[in-house]
């Protein structure tokens, strides 16, 4: 690997930001889940959780649609809606939900400064019950058009992109901020230049 490349993936891991994660809900087109992971990675995110109680998990994704963005960004696949709570409970993530409904947060009213896990649902039926039962809130788009909805990856983007606003303001680019364990690890697989980076995509069916 050349010291070039070396100084542009220590750049990279310097930016991740470990306190802002998605979670993708019963999302059915892969190329809808490729375009997500391709705004989390130009974002910073890390950790991606796919969260599949409706359909089968995802094997593929659409390479056009994520730019190989799978192969920068640890995956974690879960089946269980408490299971994948619980891990971001642990974690420390406040949880909102993508809900149109009473008490709903605008999206420039949301706090992207501290760890936060926005989830985004399925095409046609958004979230789920069970999912909004266990989060802290909802959290809406602002829109004045007919049309009451955008395409989850044009969602994803703006939201994304209104935390990078945020974190940008607070120095949140400025310094590391993975866990050094974290850093190391991902350093490792990163400069060892593997062709099964994509083995970040962690098997978690709980």
């Amino acid at each position: 690997m050349s010291p070039e490349r070396g100084e542009k993936l220590k750049r990279v891991l310097n930016k991740r930001q470990p306190d802002l994660t998605l979670v993708l809900e019963n999302v059915y087109d892969p190329h809808n889940v490729s375009a997500v992971m391709r705004t989390c990675e130009s974002v910073g995110i890390q950790d991606l959780f796919v969260l599949n109680t409706m359909i089968e998990p995802h094997r593929r994704y659409g390479g056009r649609s994520s730019s190989s963005a799978a192969k920068w960004l640890t995956v974690h696949q879960y089946t269980s809606v408490p299971a994948c709570v619980e891990e971001l409970r642990k974690r420390g993530f406040r949880i909102f939900t993508t809900w149109i409904g009473e008490g709903a947060v605008d999206l420039f009213q949301m706090d992207f400064t501290s760890p936060i896990a926005i989830v985004f649902g399925n095409e046609k039926f958004g979230v789920s019950e069970e999912i909004r039962s266990l989060a802290d809130g909802n959290m809406v788009i602002p829109q004045v058009g007919i049309i009451q909805s955008l395409n989850i990856s044009v969602a994803c983007a703006v939201t994304l992109y209104e935390a990078l606003r945020q974190k940008r303001a607070a120095a949140h680019y400025e310094n590391q901020r993975l866990p050094q364990t974290q850093y190391d690890e991902l350093w490792k697989l990163w400069s060892e230049n593997k062709e099964n980076r994509n083995t970040l995509f962690e098997e978690e069916r709980r």
